[in-house]
């Protein structure tokens, strides 16, 4: 069997936009370390875009995130310090660690409006780096390393995969990659992971044979190396890693302990995690018990 299952995109409102919710899902939680997945429109905001759009303040323990844009723009702050307007194809990994506060806006696109579409995916650290200090890193397009030739381009976002390592340092082994497929055209999923994962971006493909359409995810089975053939022009993301153990997610923390998601709510509605420097005027409360679906980005 090449396929194990195949999780379809739940699509979500977050109040002035929607998203297509992947991971965690009821049947499988977590892909390698990947946590949660959300593929972020593609929307086309009107001029006047409303502040209720922006994703105010909020916190995060336990994670990664990593957001990463086709198009559009979104202005991160977080309570490190950093102010860091993210473009397409660009890297922007944000690790919480013991507690980061941040916030996702549309200050670049505010007046003119414009196209928003990207994938918020978070990674869930291992044990041993679950209380690591906060910390941002980003890199531009041009930094990742990439191959191109007839019909197929690939980008490593984070991890190594088709012979190419990404800049970006990770807490485990994981891969994260970016595939633009011509229509016909065929090439392999990438090994030497046991956990792996298929997301179909855009347009439809096969994997060995069977097609999968936009918003799908398809589990890769162990040890099984199946084929990408587009159906049509596409973008296929490929994620997985190495398994870290079971994670509780509330709302946005993420931890190997219930207890230590019990003291982050608490120091969350306690304001003892710091809010984003030069975006400290407002944010999300702690939402009541059962939390809301998890706060993308």
């Amino acid at each position: 069997m090449t396929i194990e299952l195949v999780i379809p995109s739940r699509r979500k409102d977050l109040g002035g936009f929607e998203v297509g919710r992947v991971l965690p899902w009821t049947k499988r939680r977590m892909v390698g370390p990947f946590i949660f997945f959300d593929h972020m429109g593609p929307v086309n905001f009107p001029p006047q875009v409303p502040r209720k759009t922006d994703v105010r303040p909020h916190p995060h323990i336990g994670l990664s995130t990593i957001t990463y844009l086709y198009e559009g723009e979104i202005v991160h702050r977080d309570s490190v310090g950093f102010h860091q307007t993210i473009r397409p194809g660009e890297v922007n990994w944000m690790t919480a660690g013991r507690g980061i506060s941040h916030s996702e806006r549309f200050d670049s696109i505010r007046d003119t409006g414009g196209a928003l579409n990207g994938i918020q995916a978070w990674v869930a650290l291992p044990e041993a780096a679950e209380e690591t200090s906060p910390s941002f890193v980003h890199f531009d397009a041009g930094q990742l390393p990439s191959h191109a030739e007839q019909g197929l381009s690939v980008k490593v976002i984070a991890g190594s995969a088709y012979g190419m390592t990404s800049p970006v340092q990770t807490h485990s082994p994981l891969f994260y990659v970016h595939l633009e497929l011509d229509a016909g055209r065929t090439t392999d999923v990438c090994g030497g992971y046991s956990e792996r994962a298929v997301y179909i971006a855009k347009g439809s493909v096969r994997l060995n044979g069977e097609r999968y359409e936009t918003g799908q995810m398809a589990v890769v089975s162990p040890g099984a190396m199946p084929s990408i053939t587009a159906v049509e022009p596409s973008i296929v993301m490929l994620l997985g890693g190495e398994a870290v153990g079971p994670r509780n997610i509330w709302w946005n923390f993420v931890s190997s302990s219930k207890e230590r998601i019990e003291q982050a709510k608490a120091d969350w509605k306690a304001g003892r995690i710091q809010l984003p420097v030069d975006d400290d005027k407002e944010f999300i409360p702690l939402p009541e018990d059962p939390p809301p679906a998890a706060q993308p980005m």
